[in-house]
Formats: C-alpha cells, sequence, structure tokens
C-alpha cells in the first residue's frame, strides 16, 4: 500500500503539466482584487489619512474598469471557460491527477476482491460496538460474528485512510498520494455547473468597492497615548 501510493505519487508528478503564467494585465486584475480585500481586513492598522487616499484609488479604480484585463468587455457575460485553453489544460491535468488515484485504487480492490473475498484476517485488541460491524466486516455475510474480527476488503480500506499521515511524512503535505487531501480539495471548489460562465470581474470588483464604501474606519493607535498612560499608572 505505501508503495502503490509512492507511485502513484510520482507518477502524479510526472504526468502534471506546468501552469500557464498569467499575463501583465491577468496578473494586475488578480492583485488589484486582493488588494481591496486586505484592505478591508487590515484597515485598523492605517490612519485615518492613509486608509482614505487607499480607499479613494481603488474604489475610483473598480468603478471605472482601469484594473481589468479586457476593458472593452466591460457589461458583457463573461466568457465560457470552456472556450480558454488555460482552463482547459487545467481540467485535463485534473482529470490525470484522478486517474492516477482511482486506477490503483480499483486494481488493488478488485484483486483483493477475486482473491481473498470473504476472508476475515484480523481481530482487533479492543471492543467496539455493533454499530461497526457493516463497517469492519464489508463482505462477510455473518451475524453472530464479534465485530471485533475485520475482514480483507475493510482493512484494505482502512489503510487507505490511515495511510495519509505516512504518505505525509515520506512525501510531504502536498503530495498526490493524500486521498484526504484531494477530497477536500474537491469539496472547495466552486460548484458551477460544467461549460457555464465564470465569475464577472467587473461585478466583483463593484461589489469590493462598496464594501470598502461602507467600512467605518477606526485606527488601533487612537488614543494610544493615553491608553499608555492608563496602563503604566494601573
Amino acid at each position: 500500500m505505501v508503495l502503490t501510493g509512492v507511485l502513484r505519487h510520482y507518477a502524479s508528478v510526472l504526468m502534471a503539466t506546468a501552469p500557464k503564467k498569467l499575463d501583465a494585465k491577468g496578473m494586475r486584475e488578480q492583485r488589484a482584487l486582493a488588494h481591496g480585500v486586505t484592505l478591508r481586513s487590515n484597515y485598523h492598522v492605517l490612519s485615518q489619512k492613509a486608509f482614505e487616499q487607499r480607499r479613494e484609488t481603488l474604489c475610483a479604480g473598480y468603478e471605472s474598469g482601469a484594473y481589468l484585463k479586457e476593458p472593452d468587455r466591460k457589461g458583457q457575460p463573461p466568457a465560457n471557460p470552456l472556450t480558454d485553453p488555460g482552463a482547459m489544460d487545467g481540467m485535463m491535468g485534473m482529470m490525470k491527477n484522478n486517474m492516477a488515484m482511482i486506477i490503483p485504487n480499483t486494481l488493488i480492490m478488485s484483486w483483493i476482491n477475486a482473491f481473498f473475498s470473504g476472508y476475515v484476517i484480523m481481530k482487533l485488541p479492543f471492543p467496539i460496538t455493533i454499530k461497526f460491524k457493516s463497517m469492519l466486516q464489508a463482505g462477510v455475510q455473518t451475524k453472530d460474528m464479534d465485530p471485533r474480527w475485520m475482514s480483507s476488503i475493510s482493512w484494505y480500506f482502512l489503510c487507505i485512510f490511515g495511510l495519509q499521515f505516512v504518505y505525509v511524512f515520506l512525501l510531504g503535505s502536498d503530495n498526490a498520494a493524500s486521498q484526504m487531501a484531494q477530497q477536500m480539495a474537491a469539496q472547495q471548489m466552486p460548484m458551477n455547473p460544467m461549460g457555464g460562465p465564470g465569475q464577472d470581474p467587473d461585478k466583483q470588483f463593484k461589489t469590493e468597492a462598496e464594501n470598502l464604501a461602507v467600512i467605518e474606519h477606526y485606527s488601533v493607535l487612537d488614543d494610544v497615548e493615553e491608553r499608555l498612560l492608563q496602563g503604566i499608572k494601573s
């Protein structure tokens, strides 16, 4: 199991394609939006004047579309991501990683079912309740067996989830063999329909401009002298 995970990791590394670099306008579009989010999250460390200057500059750029990658498409519906070659390359790389994970697991599970179906291979050294019987005795159709006994296919699934920390120790936290990390990443992906329109940068900029406009500024340095003197007196 460990060797299979290591081989799967290096197979995914070899099949992975290098991500395409963004052009200057695309990078500016991303950084401008990130700048607004950072200002909204950390405005309290700035003075009133510094915050007002930054807010006015960003809001003016957001409203005018100065930071857009394609200013000519302002107000138009976003393009289909399937027409973007970069997006297609990303989906192809994701498909390769999924195939490198699914194929070895399917082959091993089929091999276990073919040669060790119905086998009981170990007994847990601690007592468990009857609710774990269906999980630990998959493929064994018995009603009176102690739930501590584990079937071969259940042991295989237990190894899959239990070896995640071994893979992290051997290959690092960002490894292709860690299926748990891939499942978490898949759950955090946006649930846009395949072929549907992407996010509109112009709407994102206008939303961020509204978020910045409603901020009531305060600074951690307000009345810092009085608070310092009160702390010394107390």
